[in-house]
């Protein structure tokens, strides 16, 4: 089971898991020739093994590494989209892709000589409109995929190009465990892909080893759930822990933000999940507040578990009865809204510090309607006292937003929800008082200084100072080189190429990838799609309208010859299924230097591939910056837009997706330079990595690629584990 298990450690940690040595292995045998063929492999891919990876391979049987060669290629093949064949519309793309009129009229010619088409083009140009997808030649491949390889050349290696070092791992086993344990006790919640992993890490790892927290709810509803299916005891503290497994249970969503089907329960996991919250409501009886938050649940859910059936758990029976409006249980949000309009601020700060993770994203209204400087510095007070008990991404949340508060007072306010949703709106708030904002940033500073642990020997890879803090999972998409929403990081290559793949699930699907180009006060300078497949900056590799077995879309842009200020590529659902309908979809992009021929997609020049899964039928992946010094930057988005039922061009979608994009380019995320910065003050060495040598004793290093030879007792946090960084 672990061995099945063992892409998911790949993925998430870049290691490698293996077998221990046997006797019949032996060093200079078949095995060290298999494992130099396999790092071979690797490298047409973008990946290699790093020397004590090599050498540990080299130790064990020749099929033993066949067999982890075998599935450790199809991983990484996966993690870079090179696993499904990418074709273009225009054979020898980026070459010869013609003027977009010039190409519609040969669509169209080729159509009035097809004797099935004519007819009915005569009779569309009669009324003077064209529908493209009724040409025979539009939209669909003329060509084969061998075809295609055949009119490229092959790639020229470049230094340049990714290369993305896999390490030596322990057993499956201990690999399949640790990474359960890390995901399990992440202090940030996971994103949709990573509670899947979590969800299958948990039924393999239910009877073993468990975190000594799960402080992020969705996460402990994952874990209950295969802990209650092994017969093992439950990880409840509140009512709505209970309802999130109940939740699990059916299949439905546990993070509550959409509403569950409850299906028929099993007796046994009746009385599981009622003895659960009998446990929890006599310990607490004042957590019974909790339930009219989900009301409508736990009503719903009471029809499933018939609590009258079972009268030794009176507790949980009165859970339902507060869901049916029959026992009252004020809120605690009732009783502080009661505070606030009587005008009693300091009062409901008082009551806000029973609940301080509530008080803490409260302190920006708190600030806002107090009356007097007393109230001001009571609020202050409060929250400083509380500091202590809240989870530390909630204090660099509130941070980051109190700083960005300072800056505010502009006309516009940029909204993301949990599912990457983002719309902009008015901002109509007061502004929160100078003195006030800046001793809570100095205090939050202070608390978040105290958490962190000694680093000893520090080791700083600059490139990654920019990266935001990774301060929910959410706010990034799965995938290979994807950091947080809201990170920089640098981009250097001459020719920059995005990509999207789709495969459509029943119905006919039509991505169509755009590329965006703003000017430095986000007016529109050009595009390239469908509708302008060429022009000085770049090319489009032609519209593909339907993906029964999977569809490639392309844009090649030359650096050097963009006078924009920004480009944002984006993919616009057309027609036919959702991103979190088809049965697959990815974007990404390639650098590649300006002498590099290829493929149009090659895997080792890869250097981001997203998953698309979300809401809204317009993605905004990333943007990329143009900087002061003229280099370019990519600013990472994970956001989509609701956009159109159909039909959702570039043009139609260029003003809100520029109004978005100066929100959050304007927007000043706390990064690995903030946090690092305060580890600096603990520690006792602090180094810039250069990429040579590193130093013979442990270290803490932060950076984007672990480096060969680190101490083994060394302390790596690299984008796969950034979680690591926020302290509890």
């Amino acid at each position: 089971m672990a061995i099945r298990l063992e892409p998911l450690v790949v993925r998430h940690t870049h290691r490698l898991p293996l077998p221990s040595p046997t006797a019949s292995a032996g060093k200079g045998g078949a095995a060290d020739v298999v494992a130099r063929q396999f790092d071979a492999a690797l490298l047409s891919v973008g990946f290699k093994l790093s020397a004590e990876l090599l050498e540990r391979l080299s130790g064990l049987p020749g099929s033993a590494v066949v067999d982890i060669a075998v599935r450790t290629l199809d991983t990484v093949r996966e993690m870079t989209g090179d696993h499904v064949r990418h074709n273009v519309y225009f054979v020898d793309f980026p070459a010869n892709v013609p003027d977009t009129f010039d190409f519609w009229m040969r669509c169209v010619a080729g159509a009035l000589a097809d004797d099935d088409a004519r007819d009915r083009t005569i009779a569309q140009l009669s009324t003077g409109v064209l529908n493209l997808l009724t040409l025979p030649s539009y939209g669909r491949y003329r060509h084969t995929y061998a075809e295609m390889l055949a009119a490229h050349d092959e790639l020229i290696a470049a230094a340049g190009d990714r290369l993305t070092v896999l390490h030596a791992g322990g057993t499956p086993e201990d690999e399949v465990t640790a990474l359960y344990l890390a995901l399990a006790g992440s202090g940030t919640p996971l994103g949709e892909d990573g509670l899947r992993d979590l969800e299958l890490l948990a039924g393999h790892c239910a009877d073993g080893p468990r975190p000594a927290a799960i402080p992020v709810r969705e996460n402990r509803a994952v874990v209950n759930r295969a802990r209650l299916m092994a017969g093992a005891g439950l990880l409840v503290d509140t009512v709505t822990d209970v309802l999130r497994l109940a939740c699990a249970l059916s299949g439905g969503d546990a993070t509550l933000r959409e509403p569950t089907r409850f299906v028929t329960v099993p007796r046994a996991d009746r009385r599981a999940l009622l003895a659960a919250l009998d446990g929890v409501v006599a310990a607490a009886p004042a957590k019974l507040a909790d339930v009219s938050v989900h009301r409508e649940a736990f009503k719903r859910l009471g029809e499933r578990l018939h609590p009258h059936e079972y009268p030794r758990w009176p507790y949980a029976a009165e859970v339902f009865a507060v869901a049916r409006g029959e026992r009252k249980a004020p809120s605690f949000g009732s009783r502080v809204e009661e505070l606030l309009g009587a005008d009693d601020v300091a009062g409901a700060a008082r009551l806000l510090e029973s609940a301080p993770g509530v008080l803490l994203r409260s302190v920006d209204r708190l600030l806002r309607s107090a009356r007097t400087p007393a109230e001001g510095d009571a609020i202050v007070a409060a929250v400083a006292r509380v500091a202590p008990q809240v989870s530390g991404r909630v204090v660099l949340s509130v941070r980051e937003h109190l700083h960005n508060r300072a800056r505010d007072g502009g006309p516009r306010r940029v909204f993301v929800n949990r599912l990457g949703r983002a719309w902009v709106t008015e901002d109509t708030r007061a502004p929160v008082p100078t003195a006030a904002r800046e001793r809570l940033i100095a205090a939050f500073d202070a608390e978040i200084r105290r958490r962190l642990p000694a680093p000893g020997h520090l080791l700083v890879d600059p490139a990654v100072l920019d990266v935001a803090l990774p301060l929910s999972g959410r706010a990034t998409a799965s995938g290979l080189g994807v950091l947080p929403r809201g990170s920089v990081s640098r981009v250097d290559g001459e020719l920059l190429r995005f990509f999207v793949y789709w495969r459509q699930t029943e119905h006919r699907t039509d991505y169509d990838l755009s590329a965006l180009l703003l000017d430095s006060d986000y007016s529109t300078r050009s595009w390239l799609s469908y509708t302008k497949l060429s022009g000085a900056e770049g090319e489009h590799s032609g519209d593909i309208t339907e993906a029964p077995d999977g569809a490639s879309e392309f844009i090649n842009l030359r650096l050097g010859s963009v006078r924009a200020s920004f480009v944002v590529p984006q993919v616009n659902v057309f027609a036919g299924e959702g991103f979190e309908e088809v049965a697959e979809s990815f974007f990404g992009f390639m650098l590649r230097d300006g002498e590099q021929r290829g493929r149009p997609f090659e895997p080792r020049t890869v250097r981001m591939k997203s998953e698309l899964r979300g809401p809204g039928r317009v993605a905004l992946p990333l943007a990329f910056l143009r900087g002061p010094d003229g280099r370019w930057r990519a600013k990472w988005l994970h956001l989509y837009l609701k956009g159109n039922p159909a039909a959702n061009r570039v043009e139609g979608n260029r003003v809100s997706v520029a109004t978005l994009l100066r929100g959050i380019v304007e927007r000043e995320q706390l990064t690995i330079r903030y946090l690092t910065g305060l580890l600096a003050d603990a520690a006792t060495t602090v180094t810039a990595y250069d990429g040579g040598s590193v130093p013979d004793g442990p270290v803490t290093y932060v950076g984007l690629e672990r480096p060969e030879g680190l101490h083994p007792d060394s302390r790596v946090v690299t984008p796969e584990n950034l979680r690591d960084l926020i302290p509890a």
